[in-house]
């Protein structure tokens, strides 16, 4: 039967149903048949009396973004309609069509039922369930069926084609916390997303009773998230929340999208952003210590022995391959990264000797760091309105009247549950703060989260150790909100206000480090009213 080809236009022909129903009614078993658009049996299915388990379709990757090119015909011994377990399959497979042929008490084919998929539509609905059709009526309709649903779809794709050129992502939050603060958190997730060039399509919030140590969200909604973002043309899931490896893993054997959290999101985001070799350097150690972990979970696949020439000895598995050579470049990575530092260091020596004060701006990321910089010391140091958009440090002088001038440095932005991974890989850049004479600690004071980024920047600071450091508060943006509540603010929070990206309102800063550095010097830090 494997080397039957079927009319491409067929669904079933009627010789093929009264085949697979006899033996279905012999054996007591349900049979499938994987069937191309070319008409070809790709496999035969042997289930048990109420399922059939699909083989891998590896070989049959979903067409761009639409469905997967093949079918699934298989036998039900009862003569029943399709179950909740065929629909899902039809779903989370992308398969063209599915086909359940009724058995008969005497072997025969009896009712025959359809499933198809739907494009994305407002009234939400996955499939469409045809009406039962004897085995002889199925032939009349089986070319019109199969040519409206590749029409249909290679319309919808051709429409995401011409205005979608970005990969496509669906955001889930999944978490015992409340629906607001998840709200708030997946706004922050969709500007990392589009900080990596993706399109953030929906969000989803999803607060269980507790958490699913396998999929976070509990198996069946984990299918039914899956299924939504596959019927609209996502790309890749990412979780607001942080996967284990076997989350990861268990989810991956749920979908062929990408399964992305958010600490690969913003590592991703970190690998485009590098410019220097340090830099660089220090993404990969981050990824690397990231990934080593996720190996162990891979799928046994991987495991297949590799012995021989070119392997450390008979028996050593292509994963514990995978392992050593992930752990050998995370050592030679440290090695050059020791050098990287030490050449940091002595350039640290140098200005320590110089006698010149120390400033460095640190705040959340976006909050204009760069963009005060180039304000304050007439530089061009690359700014943009994305998270992330620095890495690498920049040290400039800035000149005050009577031949007193400070060093200036920015640093990379931080953020709310910084990835630790990524804490230790820019240990070295971030021990520069050890060094300043002041931390001008600046906060977009827009963002209706900027609480929450005073909390997360202090927290950090807490963890490199410099959180006694002096810290002069420093509100940007305070030309987009009302001047009367940016006041206030202020007062409150003991801040100065300024608008980065005007050079005559940034005077008061000045003023106030002038004050800080050459008349406070040696002073003890102010009480920070947020944590006071």
């Amino acid at each position: 039967m494997s080397r039957r080809k079927i009319k491409p236009g067929e669904i079933l022909p009627y010789d093929v149903a009264c085949l697979i129903s006899a033996l279905s009614s012999e054996i007591g078993r349900q049979i499938g048949l994987l069937i191309s658009r070319e008409g070809e049996i790709y496999a035969i299915l042997m289930g048990d009396d109420h399922e059939v388990l699909i083989t891998d379709l590896s070989q049959f990757r979903p067409i761009k973004r639409g469905l997967r090119g093949i079918r699934l015909v298989h036998t039900h011994l009862k003569n029943e309609p399709l179950s909740e377990e065929d629909l899902t399959d039809l779903a989370l497979l992308r398969l063209d069509l599915i086909v359940a042929v009724g058995v008969l008490p005497n072997g025969l084919p009896g009712l025959v039922y359809t499933a198809h998929l739907l494009p994305l539509n407002k009234e939400g609905k996955i499939y469409h369930l045809d009406s039962p059709l004897s085995i002889h009526q199925i032939g009349s309709v089986s070319s019109a069926l199969l040519e409206t649903i590749y029409a249909t779809f290679d319309a919808q794709e051709r429409s995401y084609a011409t205005r979608d050129r970005k990969e496509r992502a669906l955001l889930i939050s999944a978490s015992l916390e409340s629906r607001t603060h998840q709200e708030e958190s997946l706004e922050e997730l969709a500007e990392l997303a589009r900080s990596a060039q993706l399109n953030p399509i929906e969000s989803i919030v999803q607060r269980p009773k507790s958490l699913h140590p396998k999929y976070l969200l509990g198996s069946g909604k984990i299918k039914e998230v899956v299924i939504k973002a596959l019927q609209m043309q996502a790309d890749l899931l990412i979780f607001n929340q942080s996967l284990t490896s076997l989350q990861t893993k268990a989810i991956g054997e749920i979908t062929e999208m990408k399964v992305l959290d958010r600490t690969a999101l913003i590592l991703d985001i970190f690998a485009q952003r590098a410019v220097t070799r340090e830099a660089q350097v220090q993404v990969e150690l981050a990824q690397l210590r990231y990934r080593l972990p996720r190996l162990h979970e891979r799928s046994t696949s991987l495991s297949r022995l590799t012995g021989g020439i070119g392997g450390r000895g008979p028996g050593e598995t292509r994963l514990e391959v995978d392992r050593r050579r992930t752990r050998d470049k995370i050592s030679r990575l440290e090695k050059e990264m020791e050098t990287l530092s030490q050449g940091r260091s002595q350039r640290r020596t140098k200005r320590t000797s110089q006698q010149i004060p120390i400033l460095s701006i640190v705040g959340y990321t976006n909050a204009g760091k760069s963009t005060l910089l180039n304000t304050l010391t007439k530089s061009d140091v690359k700014t943009e309105n994305l998270l992330f958009s620095t890495l690498d440090t920049s040290t400039r002088r800035l000149r005050f009247p009577r031949e007193k001038e400070v060093l200036l440095t920015d640093t990379v932005g931080f953020i709310e549950a910084l990835p630790p991974d990524l804490l230790d890989a820019f240990q070295s850049t971030l021990d520069e703060l050890k060094d300043a004479n002041l931390l001008i600690h600046l906060v977009d004071i827009h963002s209706p989260r900027f609480e929450t980024h005073i909390q997360a920047v202090h927290d950090i600071l807490h963890k490199l150790g410099v959180e006694k450091a002096d810290r002069l508060l420093v509100f940007n943006k305070i030309d987009l909100i009302d001047k009367e509540r940016a006041e206030n603010l202020c007062k409150r929070y003991g801040a100065i206000g300024i608008s980065a990206q005007n050079s005559e309102m940034v005077s008061p800063l000045l003023s106030e480090i002038e004050k800080r550095v050459w008349q406070e010097k040696g002073g003890e830090t102010p009480p920070d009213p947020l944590f006071s």
